[in-house]
C-alpha cells in the first residue's frame, strides 16, 4: 500500500518503469534582474554577474551535452517575478532547475562617541553612527527547498525572498507560501520532499566541484526559498561567491573566474546526469 501510494504521489505508472529516464531540459535562472538589482559590490551588480554566468553556463551545456535543451528564465536585464521563473520550468517540464546568485553580507551599524557636550554642568557624549559590511566573508553555498520559520531565516534567504515584494499582486501569486502557517508548511514540505533527495544530490555535486578548484565550502543547506518552493523537478539555488568581498567580486567578473565557475557547474550536472539516467 505504501509503495502504491508513493507511485501515485510521484506520478509514476507501470509504463514509466519500462521507459528510460534522461535529462532532456534544464532551466537556468539568472537571479534578480531589472528593478530587483540593488545588491552590488564595489563596481558590479549581482544581477549582471548572475546573468553573465547563466548565459555562459547555458552555452557550455549546449556545447557539451548535445541531447539537452537549455531554457533561460531571462537573457537580458529584466525583472521576472519568482513565481514565473519556476512556473516556466514547470511548463517546459524541465528535468533540472538551477538558479544562479551572488552572495552578500548585510550592512551593520555601529555607534561611536565623536565628542562631548555639556548640559546642566554634566558631560554628555555625542554619538555618531557608522554603517559598513564585512568584506572578508567568502565562499560558495548551494540551497535546496526546505521549510523553516521566517524569523529563523538567515540574511541570504531573506534577501532572495525579498524579491517577492517587488511584484504586483504578490499576495495572490504566493498564496500558500507562508512557512509560518502550519498547514501551508505541510503542503510545501510534501512538494519539496518529492524531489528532496535528487536536489540534495545535485547540490552536493555542485559544492564538491567548487571545492576541487579551491573554493571555500559553506555547504549545502535546506531553506525556505520562494523561487524553489513549487518546483516540479530537482531544483537548486547556488551562490557562486560573495560580491561584497573585493577578491571574489574580481574573480566572478574575470574571464578565468567565469570559466572555472561554469565548468564546475557543468561537471556537477554531468555527474548528476550520469547518476540518475537509466
Amino acid at each position: 500500500m505504501i509503495f502504491i501510494s508513493a507511485i501515485l504521489v510521484l506520478g509514476i505508472d507501470n509504463q514509466s518503469f519500462a521507459q528510460e529516464y534522461k535529462i532532456k531540459t534544464i532551466v537556468i535562472d539568472a537571479g534578480h534582474g531589472g528593478r530587483d538589482g540593488n545588491t552590488r559590490g564595489l563596481y558590479s551588480a549581482e544581477k549582471d554577474v548572475a546573468l553573465k554566468t547563466a548565459l555562459r553556463l547555458g552555452k557550455l551545456i549546449e556545447d557539451n551535452l548535445k541531447d539537452v535543451k537549455v531554457v533561460y528564465t531571462r537573457t537580458t536585464d529584466v525583472f521576472i517575478p519568482l513565481y514565473e521563473r519556476i512556473g516556466l520550468a514547470n511548463t517546459v517540464k524541465a528535468d533540472l532547475f538551477i538558479s544562479i546568485h551572488c552572495n552578500d553580507m548585510p550592512v551593520y551599524t555601529t555607534r561611536y562617541i565623536s565628542g562631548y557636550t555639556r548640559k546642566k554642568g554634566k558631560k554628555i557624549p555625542i554619538y555618531k553612527y557608522r554603517s559598513a559590511k564585512s568584506t572578508s566573508t567568502r565562499g560558495t553555498e548551494t540551497f535546496v527547498s526546505g521549510t523553516g520559520r521566517i524569523n529563523e531565516q538567515d540574511d541570504a534567504i531573506k534577501r532572495e525572498n525579498a524579491s517577492i515584494f517587488l511584484e504586483d499582486n504578490y499576495k495572490e501569486n504566493y498564496e500558500g507560501f507562508n512557512p509560518d502557517d502550519p498547514e501551508s508548511a505541510i503542503i510545501l514540505s510534501l512538494m519539496k520532499n518529492t524531489f528532496r533527495t535528487q536536489s540534495l544530490k545535485l547540490a552536493k555535486f555542485v559544492q564538491d566541484e567548487y571545492v576541487k578548484v579551491g573554493r571555500i565550502n559553506r555547504g549545502v543547506q535546506e531553506k525556505s526559498l520562494a523561487v524553489l518552493a513549487r518546483a516540479g523537478m530537482p531544483a537548486i539555488l547556488t551562490e557562486i561567491g560573495f560580491i561584497s568581498n573585493p577578491a571574489e567580486e574580481d574573480y566572478m567578473n574575470s574571464e578565468a573566474g567565469q570559466i572555472e565557475i561554469t565548468e564546475c557547474l557543468l561537471k556537477a550536472i554531468q555527474a548528476y546526469k550520469a547518476s540518475v539516467e537509466i
